[in-house]
This record gives structure tokens, sequence and C-alpha cells, in this order.
């Protein structure tokens, strides 16, 4: 006999476990299909905006995260041409719905701190969809090891490669070009980082130091590969030296940035190429349809320049279990096909636009600070660094709303 559930949830990310712990405090039960055999915490550490830091206060462990993790209080971008400060942006500002507050998390902090939140057996890890049927108004999930679970609510946070997103007809990602790798580096005894975000643009790199506490810190490099890279693919050593020798290069960089690299632990997936859903398949595509639905990385994958995709993977969450939570529990809803296919159009409309304005200014972004055009280049070191660090401010100045 199939398993029946009323809500299930591909993926236990950020977006996953962010949903079933916003139903969980609505008294909505649901189920996180999860195909790894434990938690996945890759990529180390993100940016939490102020925006995440609104999604994980409805969440309830806002201060549970605080408690672990430095507040910024400036950005600074350098130009890898001079090595000069391009732009200083205090992060002390007061924004339009509230202060800022910036912090590098840690990314299995979090996620073991939203799971532990949730009711026991709400993850069932080894769980991979491999196909999806209907049945009338149930979708009939089929499972990896055989098994077949029958669902009347259907969320896909299975990331950049969502099988659920396949389903809904979105086109596939797109391949920016550009590719990512990341390092953590602990100091014991201290780092002796001030509380800020450096940045270190241009060359056709962008690069981030970001410490998460007193004692580690988080470090990014994204660059347009080309056959000049050589080996670097091949191992964490070779990838290792390919990012200290590009930014040594300019000699600009400061000591003390490299020595985060050369001490940092690094994925044994060396490196990942950054994908975006098009804006374009995003105004045009099924967020959702009848009692089916995606976020986080399922809908909006972008590229990293704007640090924002696991703060909207938050956002999404809290919208969604709002949206959710009251067509089981409001006045008059009953948890029906009508009422969660309502909700799950209001969750639709509510997040594609913020999520087109989130992945185009991304993109755009990316593309400013890592051109080795001339007259990009100029204008960047002249004009546009200190706008695309307001952008990055301006961006996160969004409030998600309460469950």
């Amino acid at each position: 006999m199939a398993a029946v559930e009323d809500i299930v949830i591909a993926g236990a990310g950020l977006a996953g476990l962010a949903t079933a712990l916003g139903l969980h405090r609505k008294g909505v039960r649901s189920l996180v299909l999860e195909s790894s055999a434990t938690l996945r915490a890759s990529g180390y550490a993100f940016t939490t905006w102020t925006n995440a830091f609104r999604a994980l206060d409805a969440l309830g462990v806002g201060d549970k995260i605080r408690e672990h993790h430095l507040r910024y209080e400036r950005l600074v971008a350098f130009s890898a041409s001079t090595g000069e400060a391009a732009a200083t942006v205090s992060l002390k500002m007061q924004g339009k719905s509230g202060p800022h507050e910036i912090r590098c998390v840690k990314r299995n902090f979090l996620l073991d701190t939203l799971e532990n939140e949730l009711p026991e057996g709400t993850i069932r890890y080894s769980s991979k969809i491999v196909a999806i049927e209907e049945e009338g108004n149930v979708k009939i999930l089929h499972m990896a090891d055989g098994s077949i679970i029958r669902a009347n609510v259907l969320v896909g946070c299975d990331g950049v490669n969502s099988v659920v997103a396949k389903w809904l007809g979105l086109p596939k990602p797109i391949l920016s070009g550009r590719s990512a790798t990341r390092g953590l580096a602990e100091y014991p005894e201290g780092h002796g980082f001030g509380p800020e975000m450096l940045q270190f643009i241009g060359q056709g790199f962008r690069s981030g130091v970001l410490p998460c506490s007193d004692t580690s810190v988080y470090w990014n490099y994204t660059w347009y590969p080309s056959p000049a890279d050589g080996d670097a693919e091949e191992s964490v050593a070779k990838m290792r030296q390919h990012v200290l020798a590009k930014l040594g290069a300019t000699k600009k960089i400061p000591a003390e940035a490299l020595d985060v690299i050369e001490r940092s632990e690094m994925s044994e997936v060396v490196s990942s190429p950054l994908r975006f859903r098009s804006p374009l398949a995003l105004v045009r595509g099924s967020i959702s349809r009848g009692n089916v639905c995606v976020a986080g990385d399922a809908l909006h994958p972008m590229t990293p320049e704007l640090g924002q995709g696991g703060c909207a993977a938050l956002e999404d969450g809290v919208v969604l279990a709002r949206c959710l939570g009251e067509a089981f529990v409001g006045a008059g809803n009953d948890g029906g096909y009508a009422c969660v296919t309502a909700a799950l159009e209001k969750f639709a409309g509510e997040r594609r636009w913020r999520a087109i304005r989130l992945v185009t200014a991304a993109y755009v972004v990316g593309f400013v600070q890592q051109s080795s055009n001339a007259a990009i280049k100029f204008l960047r070191e002249k004009f546009l660094s200190g706008l695309l660090a307001k952008l990055m401010v301006d961006m996160a100045d969004y409030d998600c709303g309460k469950l």
C-alpha cells in the first residue's frame, strides 16, 4: 500500500526546512524527503542579509543564529587592479523597513538549527523522487527505492536540478559562463579581521573574505573558466593553487586574505558552474500548478553576487508556510484541493517578481564586477563600485512578513 501524506516537501535544504518549520509553527504537519543520507551543507557558509534575519525571526530561530555569528558594520569593495578601496558602505544604516543586519552564517549550523526545531520524523533521509504521476488531484511519487507516496500537496525544494520544476515545465537553468569555489578557515586563537565584508573585484574574478565568528572565516571566488586554467579542476590542492595564483598575480590582495585560502578546508567538489533561471522563464513559467509548486533554488537559482540565494529561500519558506497554513487551518478552509490551489497561486504571485528582480540584479552585478572590458573597468572603479555595493544592501531591505 502506498503511504498517504497531506504535504510532501522534496528537499531538506534551506527552503524545504524553512517551509516545514513554518508549517509546524502553524500546527500543520509535513513530510520532508531528502535524497541524501544526511543534511547537505554544501557551500560552508552564506551571507545572511537583513531580509533573511526577518525570515528567521518569523520562524523563531533568529536569536539562535545571532549568538554564534558576527554582525558586520561595513562592506569594503577593493579594486583588484589598484588594491584601493573602490567603495565602502556602512551596514549600520537604517533601511526602509528597519535597521540592517548582515552576518555570514555557517550553513550546517543553520540547517541543524532548523532541523532541531522540527518534530522527530519530519525528515525522511535517503528518499529521492524519480518520477511524478497524477491520479485525480493526488500526486503519485515514485521513489528511488521502489516505494510510492501519495501526496495531496507537493512542494519542490529540490534544488537547481529539481524534478518538481521539470514536472511543472520550467526550463532548465542557464549556464552563466562563470564558476565558483569556496572554503572555510579556522583560527583557534582568533583571526584578527574586523566586523566587515571584504570584496576584491575585477581582473576577471570576484573574491570575498567574510568572518563568520571570532575563529572562522569564509571565502569565495568566482571567475570565468578558460583552457588556461589547466588541470585546476582535478583536485582541491590544484584548485587552491589556482585561486592563490590568480589572486597573488595582482600583487594587490592583502597577505591575510591569501592566508585564509591557504589554510582553509575546501569541498571535494572543487568548483561549481554558476547557473540561473532566465527571468523570462520566471515571467512565463508555472511556479505553481494545482497542488504543486517550487521554492528555493528549484524556483530561482541565481548567481551569488548579491548573496541572496539562501536568503530568498528563507523568504520563500515563510511566505509558503503562511499561504499553505491558511489553506489548512484558516477560517472556513479544510486543506482541500481548491483551498490549496488558491494558496499556492497566492504564493506564486507574491514571489514571482521578487525572484525576477533578484536573479536579474545578481547577474548584472556579477557581469560588471568581473568584467575585464576596459570601458566597464574604468566605470566600475570610478563610479559603479559604490552603486553596486549599495544595490546589494538595497536588495536586502525587504520584509517577507510574519507567519
